[in-house]
């Protein structure tokens, strides 16, 4: 890894002394290799899909973390980058960065070119106006409010392009770049917040007033044309966007446009690009890149898969058990479904053995935070049977489901959001039934799914989250978010050794200690038995026309997917060659085929 290069104040006149601290000593590094092609071509329109119109353009409030959020802010620039392959810091928003000398400040300098999608330039003050924007009780969003508020003390513009932030408590240098690089700012000239709304500078009626009303944003793309339930189009900022002056963003985001439609089952969508309708597909359910590919425009060489292993982090979840509900509140009855869900046989049988096994449920792949010694409880009928009469089950019905003293069965509603789930529960409920449980599966459609499970109606949820390179635990597990609605605590599960835990691990000084309180929280979790880990997969697959390019060494170490398949979180390296569309099209109609084309980009696979 290439050493971060440290400037000398003097060099870097555009800050004021006064501003500043006389030591200050400016950090960047524009160092680290490039992985972007030369060869990308910018222009035409990529064409993808999702199974439902999203809830609200809102990234706060209700229904505001929802699946399309990942289009409108995950993906978009932050204060600071790491490379995706040596997980240095670079430059995103800020060019440079100092920290002060009291443990609790961090500086950032912005780039003077960069400029929101409406045209407006950035100004220090939208990261001023993102702390009071996050605090505001106008934007119904708890989780904000209260992480802003103990996080950080305040947020100062010092001038139009500096930046300090002061945290509220003290941290080594590797956490406040990491509290720091992730921030990003909200236009303050876009929200207008009327005269007679509170002090807090956002309007009383903020959630029904931008409720379809998207942002703009500092990112290559923007929201341009909606149709609302049918389709969204992402319009990039063009050749002259602000983010090109940065060396790591050259080359990227090469499409023009961006069109999502909306295809509400997976199975139509796959015929739509079968068709040429779409220009990639996710290819990791194993029916479709075993059996469905090979239909003619695969054999022909029309349509190319890509299968690219990764190392990127693995978020929370997989089986949430909603302890508010009834029966779930006992540690015996949840261990019996742990010991009922048979995740190996699932890998097997349904996932053809492409996926591995989750260890446990809050995420993997997070280094030392990550808790190695844990293991998932295996397919045991018996010892499920076992824990299910502990929790006073200890009878059967006539139609095999276990009952207890009241005549109560054991039976759980499993809420997921799309079709092709299906298949994979219903050999879960098929298995489950050798220990006398019953699993009833509940379809809700798309982001309604993920809204029933945030406003905790579910009796058990089969999704899972994304994850950040350190995981984060007051949000899932602390008490201040148990049976509340509009949250990330989808187990309602709290305890105060749970909350002392997390809060120790937000507060502590050192990364070294709060990896250890991360374990520490992790083995607890695991031993309540409210997540029930399932499959993961450290890898890609995606089919794309053969129009779509991407560079000769397509993946990085944390890299999630190749192309924009499912929201703005790959790195946007792919391009579009209208002249092989062209060739393609002319080849097409003629009967003429090409040589079929499977690519396997083994560099990050696990050894």
């Amino acid at each position: 890894m290439k050493k971060v290069i440290t400037l000398a104040l003097s060099l870097i006149p555009m800050v004021s002394d006064a501003a500043l601290p006389p030591d200050v000593s400016w950090q960047t590094n524009n160092h680290e290799p490039l992985f972007a092609s030369p060869d990308a071509k910018f222009g035409g329109t990529f064409r993808t899909s999702i199974d439902s119109f999203p809830q609200t353009f809102r990234t706060v409030g209700p229904d505001g973390n929802g699946r399309f959020r990942t289009w409108l802010l995950d993906g978009q620039p932050q204060l600071l980058q790491r490379h995706p392959d040596s997980l240095a810091w670079i430059p995103d928003i800020a060019t440079h960065w100092a920290f002060g000398n009291d443990n609790k400040t961090i500086y950032m300098k912005l780039n003077p070119a960069a400029k929101w999608s409406d045209g407006v330039p950035l100004k220090a003050t939208d990261f001023s106006y993102m702390l009071k924007f996050y605090r505001s009780k106008d934007i119904f969003d708890p989780w904000y409010n209260i992480f802003y508020t103990e996080m950080f003390d305040q947020i100062n513009a010092l001038d139009a392009h500096t930046i300090e932030i002061v945290f509220g408590k003290e941290m080594d240098k590797e956490d406040l770049l990491y509290f720091s690089h992730r921030l990003k700012p909200r236009p303050e000239h876009f929200y207008k917040p009327n005269q007679d709304a509170n002090q807090d500078g956002v309007d009383d009626n903020f959630v029904r007033l931008y409720n379809f009303k998207p942002e703009p944003t500092l990112g290559a793309y923007h929201v341009g044309d909606i149709k609302k339930g049918k389709s969204i189009t992402m319009e990039h900022a063009g050749k002259e966007w602000w983010g090109y002056s940065n060396r790591y963003y050259q080359h990227r985001y090469n499409p023009e446009k961006i069109r999502i439609r909306v295809i509400r089952d997976q199975d139509i969508a796959f015929k739509h690009f079968e068709k040429g309708d779409l220009d990639a597909f996710a290819l990791g359910r194993p029916e479709l890149w075993y059996d469905k590919t090979n239909s003619a425009p695969f054999q022909k060489g029309y349509i190319h898969k890509f299968w690219g292993y990764n190392q990127t982090e693995i978020g929370a979840g997989s089986f949430w058990l909603n302890t508010a509900k009834p029966q779930l509140g006992d540690r015996n009855v949840r261990k019996g479904i742990a010991l009922a869900l048979d995740i190996d046989g699932l890998n097997q049988n349904v996932f053809r053995g492409d996926f591995s096994r989750k260890p446990q449920g809050l995420g993997v792949g997070l280094g030392a935070f990550t808790n190695e010694s844990l293991k998932p409880l295996p397919y045991d009928p018996q010892a499920a049977i076992s824990s299910f009469t502990q929790a006073g089950f200890d009878r059967v019905g006539a139609d095999g489901i276990r009952v207890n003293a009241r005549g109560q069965r054991l039976s759980f509603a499993v809420t997921y959001s799309n079709q092709v789930m299906t298949p994979q529960l219903a050999y879960l409920k098929e298995q489950a039934k050798a220990a006398g449980l019953e699993l009833t599966l509940n379809l809700v459609d798309g982001s309604s799914a993920f809204k029933y499970v945030l406003e905790k109606k579910h009796e058990i949820s089969y999704h899972s989250m994304g994850s950040a390179p350190r995981p984060q635990y007051w949000e899932y597990f602390h008490s201040e978010n148990a049976n509340k609605p509009q949250n990330n605590n989808f187990t309602n599960y709290s305890t105060p050794q749970l909350d002392e835990l997390i809060m120790k691990y937000r507060s502590v000084f050192s990364t070294k200690d709060k990896e250890s309180l991360s374990r520490e929280i992790q083995q607890v979790v695991h031993d309540a038995n409210v997540i029930v880990p399932g499959v993961m997969a450290p890898y890609t697959r995606e089919g794309y026309w053969r129009w779509i390019k991407y560079p000769d060494q397509p993946m990085q170490k944390k890299m999630e997917q190749l192309m924009t398949i499912s929201g703005l979180y790959d790195l946007g390296l792919y391009w579009i060659d209208a002249d092989v569309k062209k060739e393609t099209q002319k080849a097409m109609k003629k009967g003429q085929a090409f040589e079929p084309v499977t690519i396997m980009d083994n560099q990050y696979k696990p050894r």
